[in-house]
Formats: C-alpha cells, sequence, structure tokens
C-alpha cells in the first residue's frame, strides 16, 4: 500500500514529526521515543487486523478465530486430542472470557470447533476442532503464512531475527513493568 506524499515526506513520517512534536510541548520531555514505539506498534497492529480482515474476504475467518484454529490443531498435533478449556483459549490470545466466548460461539455456528464434556470435571468443556475445522487449517495455512512471509519479505533475514529479538524483548519489558490482570498472565508463559 503506497503512502500519500506531502511535501517531499510521506505521510508516517509526517505523522511521527506531529506527536513527538505534540508530546514534546504537552509533557516538556525531549525524550519521546516510548510513546512513538508504542504508537507505531498499536498502528502496525490495526493495519494486519484490516489486513487479515481483507485477505479473510466474504466468510473467511479473522486473525483470532484462525489463531484458534491454529492453536487448537497444534495441540492435537501434540498429542492433546482431549481439546482445551474456553480459559486456557483466553489466556493464549490475551483476551477476556466475554471475548473468547463470542469467537468461540462464531466458529462452533460454523461447524469447525466443537464443545465436549471435561471428562474429569463434568461442569466444565473443553473445545476440540471438528473434521471440517481441522481440513480448513490444513488447506489454508500454506497460503496464510506465505502471505504473512510477503508482507516482510523486504526485510532481510538479520532484519527479521534482529526484528524478532527487539519485539521479544520489548514485550517481556511491558510484562515487567505492567501489572497484568490475572486471567491473562499465563498467556504470558505461552510467549515465554
Amino acid at each position: 500500500m503506497d503512502m500519500p506524499k506531502h511535501d517531499g515526506r510521506d505521510h508516517l513520517t509526517m505523522m511521527q514529526a506531529h506527536l513527538r512534536s505534540h508530546v514534546q510541548r504537552l509533557t516538556g520531555l525531549t525524550d519521546t521515543r516510548g510513546i512513538e514505539v508504542l504508537s507505531l506498534i498499536r498502528v502496525l497492529a490495526k493495519t494486519c487486523e484490516a489486513m487479515e480482515s481483507r485477505a479473510a474476504g466474504e466468510g473467511g475467518l479473522s486473525g483470532p478465530r484462525y489463531g484458534l484454529l491454529m492453536r487448537l490443531f497444534a495441540e492435537e498435533e501434540h498429542g492433546n486430542h482431549a481439546g482445551i478449556t474456553p480459559t486456557s483459549l483466553s489466556h493464549f490470545q490475551s483476551v477476556h472470557k466475554n471475548t473468547i466466548s463470542a469467537l468461540l460461539r462464531g466458529l462452533e455456528e460454523q461447524g469447525l470447533i466443537q464443545r465436549a464434556v471435561d471428562a474429569e470435571d463434568y461442569r466444565a468443556f473443553r473445545i476440540q476442532l471438528t473434521p471440517a475445522g481441522r481440513e480448513l487449517v490444513r488447506s489454508t495455512a500454506p497460503q496464510r503464512i506465505q502471505d504473512m512471509n510477503r508482507v516482510t519479505s523486504g526485510l532481510s533475514d538479520a532484519e527479521h531475527d534482529q526484528l524478532i529479538a527487539l519485539l521479544t524483548r520489548l514485550l517481556r519489558s511491558l510484562w515487567t513493568e505492567s501489572t497484568p490482570e490475572p486471567e491473562c498472565d499465563s498467556g504470558r508463559q505461552a510467549m515465554t
């Protein structure tokens, strides 16, 4: 996607300069790198979500729903055929239980997942892929991964590695500095 040009500077550069200037005037601080990094990450995340939505097209799966299917598929590949609790999936996605419930309800309505009563606790249930969900992941994962790789193809191998390392360090720093909600805490463990 081409960004509009203004006076020889691209739109993103102008937005960054405006943010920097505004924050400096507001706070009197000269170092605005923290807010600049976090603002870029927010814009990047929203842009990725929009890209995933466009790629999913009509009747496709959003990034969060597809991520849940991928997680369930990976669990099966590692021998967990009993499924995962909604709470564990909520931690994995770092979202509230209400959000996970809505995502799961949509996947269930599409026939891609099913709920099974937990063999050890009959009050609880576990989420499992249906054969249709399993087939959807198998048939679409290669293209979705290729699409994601294409988006970052402008980076060299060394730049990919460096960016992954820096983002990982930033995430750990954020986790160290923040007090997470208890239900999101184990989502951290999945990343570390």
